[in-house]
């Protein structure tokens, strides 16, 4: 409205007052990305924490504090770029003072601030930094007290740098436990003419390019791009991203960049400790894998070539064996094209590294072959049962030539060899027995065979590579169609391969040597050496005793019917450790975040309190989901329960607190659980909304007590992925106490494999 004022200020004067008051407002109002901790699990509960990661969603660029977790004295230096997920880092960037310059530092700090996409820290109480970051380049703001004689060092521990005028350029190798002489690479730029340039080397590998600044120099600004390509590529990607020095402008752009992709989930609650959780888990979502293109093209370190992405964004940095199991899913809910573009990058590496093996643990230089069985391939299933445009053919072949060509051996990418000869002629891995020696090359010293944890899983990836070759016959040619039918039916035979390893009298899955004998005594609690390997994998048998989430309608009957089944369950809940914590922690150091012998810190873990869904017990599904977020997630420095080795983890909270959890992937099937909050909406990969409200929720109203779906009674744990994409709005009622005839109907329960 315009209102004449005496002294002539009129309409201009109300809406610039209006903007300003709007911004203020805007400013007081939390968006999602102000919900996220980065400091959330910093100090670990026995192993590896999480990092503090300073990057925009999935990109190249990644940093994190140089230091070993948040109770480090000391940080030694300020990060470029992270190389490997939670392990390595390359080339380190040291302000300094005075005459002398040190290519190694340990920094004092205080008063670290970090957010997603920035981050700044006080150094030795006479420096500062603030740091901003984009795709593949990143700006650095370095202040010095009044006074002294500001210098930097740029250092690379297994590389080589050069100066020229006012630019360091160089390169580091990324070394690792796989290497195609992977290097990366740098194009740094001072805003601020430096006086001096000094070459610095070591006796070790160590050397660096320091740039001396004048005395009353306060502030140093410098911009830098980063690529696996070359030098020239960095310098084209610091161009392209960056016209100047602004690092305001980069960190408003950045934190946008975040609010895009984490707005993609609103949800609504009254506790800012639940949203932070929530955020910052979907936050990690993001971390990995990484886009790899540069100006459409690509490094890959399965052949050692540069390849050109044809437009298709090719992505790296992968640990399967964690993410397939909800992160995948998740992002195809969210973002398909990207998912699709992560899987097909998959396919490229089978292609790239000549032998045609589907990538296990796909890193930035090679595949690592780390941990056990080829989850790649549910991760095709699933993408493909949910209509991504995925190549089937290829996907087909080369899970088939991963699970049959290589060796099952864990942490082994050698061909395969006497087990797995065995394997193929009697359906299981063989245990050793107890003093015998390994007889198999193939099979890591440190990691053993892991026996009862590959027949297991590997008999997940022959479900899923039936489901691959069923989707093919369902388009394929009349004289083709049997043919893949035919192979659909072999590997459907070769998933209920677990049977072999089911004792019937114990109720576990039980190892067994190679003349068909169990393995007697057996503790399923403490037996298999350190982590169980020997029989096990990272977990002891109580968690690898749910381990067939492809078909729980079988595992119910093993195990004697619903009855039995949910009393085992309860058992793994209720089980105590029966030794001292730093007893039971000293053989099994993964398996923590215990609620009795159920881990919530590892991934096999995870679909286990969803399993009462199965068994006509929904109620007590939405009570276990509520004690495990309840309990091993918060919002503090230990709020994470274990190793977050790739996002699964995240995206287990991300999943579980929205309501929904995907079991099986390989089938599009989500199970219901308890939502955290009262209203959880997700914008789909199409574009279409998704609403989970449930009314009432809170921490004591966790049960369901009825639901609707889209308007129509609902009275089964569980959605089609068609459902969910299709839209609409999931309405349930919530309580304090079960309401235990919801979703307990023998016909509700979530589709298994249908397989005699």
């Amino acid at each position: 409205m315009f209102v004449p004022l005496e002294d002539g200020i009129g309409n201009d004067h109300y809406l610039r007052l209006a903007g300003q008051a709007a911004q203020r407002l805007k400013r007081q109002v939390k968006e999602p990305v102000d919900y996220v901790n980065p400091y959330i699990g910093n100090i670990s509960h026995l192993l590896v924490p999480t990092f503090p990661t300073v990057q925009l969603p999935n990109s190249m660029l990644r940093v994190y504090p140089l230091r070993a977790d948040y109770t480090s004295e000391y940080v030694s230096g300020l990060p470029i770029i992270v190389t490997n997920h939670r392990e390595r880092s390359a080339f380190s960037l040291l302000p300094q003072t005075g005459s002398q310059l040190a290519l190694k530092k340990q920094y004092t700090y205080d008063n670290e601030i970090i957010r997603p996409y920035e981050f700044a820290i006080e150094l030795d109480d006479q420096m500062s930094a603030r740091f901003a970051v984009s795709h593949q380049s990143a700006i650095y703001e370095v202040s010095y007290d009044d006074g002294i004689a500001p210098s930097v060092v740029l250092a690379t521990d297994d590389g080589q740098l050069t100066a020229s005028g006012r630019v360091i350029h160089g390169w580091q190798r990324v070394d690792g436990s796989v290497s195609n002489d992977t290097k990366v690479y740098i194009y740094m730029e001072s805003l601020e003419q430096p006086t001096q340039t000094v070459t610095l080397s070591s006796e070790g590998s160590t050397s660096g390019v320091g740039f001396r600044y004048p005395l009353l120099t306060q502030k140093v600004h410098l911009r830098y791009g980063i690529s696996f390509i070359s030098e020239a590529q960095a310098k084209a990607n610091l161009y392209r991203e960056q016209s100047g020095f602004d690092i305001d402008s980069l960190a408003t752009a950045g934190r946008q960049s975040w609010n895009d992709a984490l707005g993609r989930i609103q949800v609504k609650g009254t506790s800012d400790n639940d949203l932070t959780v929530f955020y910052t888990a979907y936050y990690r979502t993001f971390e990995r894998p990484v886009c790899m293109s540069e100006d459409g093209r690509y490094w890959s370190p399965f052949d050692g070539q540069v390849h050109d992405d044809g437009g298709t964004p090719f992505y790296n940095d992968d640990w399967i064996w964690d993410t397939y199991r909800a992160a995948h899913p998740l992002r195809t809910l969210m973002d398909q094209s990207v998912e699709e573009n992560i899987l097909n990058s998959y396919l490229l590496m089978a292609e790239q590294m000549g032998n045609g093996w589907l990538p296990t643990f796909p890193e930035l230089n090679g595949d690592s072959r780390r941990m056990n069985s080829n989850h790649g391939v549910p991760a095709l299933a699933d993408a493909l049962a949910k209509g991504l445009r995925v190549d089937a053919q290829k996907a087909f072949r080369y899970s088939q030539k991963a699970m049959e060509e290589k060796t099952l051996a864990p942490w082994s990418g050698a061909k395969a060899g006497w087990i797995d000869q065995f394997y193929q002629a009697h359906g299981y891995i063989p245990a050793l027995n107890p003093g015998e020696k390994e007889n198999d090359p193939n099979v890591n010293g440190w990691e053993k065979r892991q026996p009862v944890a590959v027949t297991l899983g590997t008999s997940y990836d022959a479900f899923a590579l039936s489901e691959i070759a069923k989707h093919i016959s369902a388009t394929a040619k009349k004289k083709e169609r049997q043919q893949w039918l035919q192979l659909s039916e072999k590997y459907a035979r070769q998933s209920l391969n677990y049977r072999h390893l089911f004792n019937a009298e114990t109720g576990f899955f039980h190892p067994k040597n190679k003349e068909g004998e169990f393995i007697t005594p057996l503790d399923y609690r403490y037996d298999g050496g350190i982590g169980a390997r020997q029989y096990y994998d990272e977990n002891n048998g109580w968690i690898y005793r749910w381990d067939v989430p492809h078909n729980i309608a079988d595992l119910i009957l093993l195990m004697g019917g619903r009855q039995q089944f949910v009393a085992n369950l309860n058992q793994t809940f209720a089980e105590p450790l029966g030794k001292s914590k730093c007893e039971f922690y000293a053989m099994m150091p993964d398996h923590t975040g215990n609620i009795g012998q159920f881990s919530m810190a590892n991934e096999p873990s995870f679909h286990i309190p969803y399993l009462y869904n199965y068994a006509g017990q929904p109620w007590m599904t939405q009570k276990r989901i509520r004690q495990c977020l309840r309990t091993w997630f918060r919002n503090d420095l230990m709020g994470v329960p274990g190793d977050e080795d790739g996002s699964g983890m995240s995206a287990f909270v991300v999943f579980s607190s929205v309501g929904l959890y995907p079991v099986t992937p390989g089938l599009p099937v989500y199970n219901i659980g308890s939502p955290l909050f009262p209203s959880a909406v997700l914008t789909l990969s199409n574009g279409r909304t998704f609403e989970v409200r449930a009314h009432g929720a809170s921490a004591q109203n966790k049960y369901i007590q009825s639901a609707t779906f889209n308007g129509q009674p609902w009275n089964q744990p569980w959605l089609s992925h068609q459902q969910l994409m299709q839209g609409g709005v999931l309405e349930l009622q919530m309580g304090a106490h079960p309401n235990k005839q919801w979703g307990a109907a023998e016909d509700a329960v979530p589709p298994s494999a249908k397989i005699n």
